[in-house]
């Protein structure tokens, strides 16, 4: 064989292992493992076992092949997700920032609104039970809670606090303070309703307002009040007299 030939198969053979390892070499750094998720948000509803739970085979993946489109779409499918933002960060990390929706109250039995009067469905109800209550129609959910801002800054005014807010198939309205206090408002003028038993408060007195169990205002010029069970006998004319000096 000549030297010639004997030269070229040597330098064929130090190309071939050369392209060998250079092979090897980017298929490691294309499985390159994800060592460390980040994520940033302040989570009041959202558990981080859960995250584990959805994150741990989507970043199995590697840092290259992991999709973060899949990522995201996991984590949104958590109830209390509002926006979710997922990037990969260089050499082997991925960032996560989660914001939640921030529920203001409940939504009949098991839902809740958010600032906007969207629905959000949580895992367990259970957790919001804080929260000021609404029930009405559906569809109505934006309207509603609207309304009943409006009936809440009004109660605040005069030291009370709304709990509960209802309305009906025929649209008549009840409300039920933190006290306990309920009121039927009727469907025909209830804000008027309300205002005109509010107005009467001074009048009658704090005392009297705490021992009230009912108060219906769907007359056209007073309400009924049905009183706490087992309360001392209220004195009204001294009550009268007193408002009069």
């Amino acid at each position: 064989m000549s030297r010639l030939k004997v030269f070229t198969i040597f330098l064929l053979l130090i190309g071939g292992v050369w392209l060998g390892w250079r092979q090897v070499k980017l298929t490691n750094v294309y499985f390159r493992p994800i060592h460390y998720v980040k994520i940033e948000g302040s989570f009041q509803y959202t558990s981080k076992e859960r995250l584990q739970q959805l994150l741990n085979p989507l970043m199995k993946r590697g840092y290259y092949q992991a999709d973060m489109e899949a990522v995201q779409q996991a984590i949104k499918t958590l109830s209390m997700v509002d926006k979710v933002d997922v990037k990969r960060v260089w050499p082997d990390a991925v960032y996560i920032k989660i914001t939640e929706h921030k529920p203001i109250v409940r939504w009949g039995s098991n839902a809740l609104l958010n600032k906007q009067g969207e629905i959000l469905i949580p895992e367990n109800i259970e957790e919001f039970k804080n929260l000021p209550l609404i029930t009405g129609p559906e569809g109505q959910e934006k309207k509603l809670l609207e309304i009943m801002k409006g009936i809440y800054i009004v109660l605040k005014d005069k030291s009370m606090q709304l709990a509960e807010f209802h309305v009906n198939d025929r649209r008549a309205w009840r409300i039920k303070l933190a006290s306990g206090l309920e009121m039927q408002l009727g469907r025909k003028a209830p804000l008027e309703n309300m205002q005109r038993f509010l107005k009467t408060m001074d009048l009658i007195g704090t005392e009297q307002v705490e021992m009230m169990a009912n108060v219906d205002t769907r007359y056209p010029n007073g309400y009924a009040v049905t009183w706490k069970p087992d309360l001392p006998k209220i004195d009204w004319k001294a009550i009268v007299e007193k408002t009069r000096t």
